[in-house]
């Protein structure tokens, strides 16, 4: 997958969520895809860049982009911790 296609499969995903929405600060955006890529060509799977990867797939399988973690930080934070998403409350 390239960088064009995540992009797109990452913003749909957006779109789809009511409570979220891609971070607007576009720098951020590409800073994680870019490390979604980069752990996905080392590991075979896109693990958040914000997360520490064992190598262990089952521990490491929630951390996988989306993370299960990411609407419950979003809820807590305005963001989740990578910041690729944001809430679509505006208060991130």
């Amino acid at each position: 997958m390239n960088f064009e296609q995540l992009f797109k499969e990452l913003k749909d995903y957006a779109k789809s969520q009511d409570m979220l929405k891609l971070n607007p600060d576009e720098e951020k955006v590409v800073w994680v895809i870019k490390g979604l890529l980069k752990n996905e060509e080392k590991y075979g799977h896109r693990y958040c860049p914000c997360r520490v990867v064992t190598g262990n797939e089952e521990d490491d399988a929630p951390k996988i982009c989306p993370c299960k973690w990411h609407k419950d930080e979003i809820k807590e934070m305005g963001h989740c911790t990578c910041g690729l998403f944001v809430s679509t409350k505006g208060y991130a």
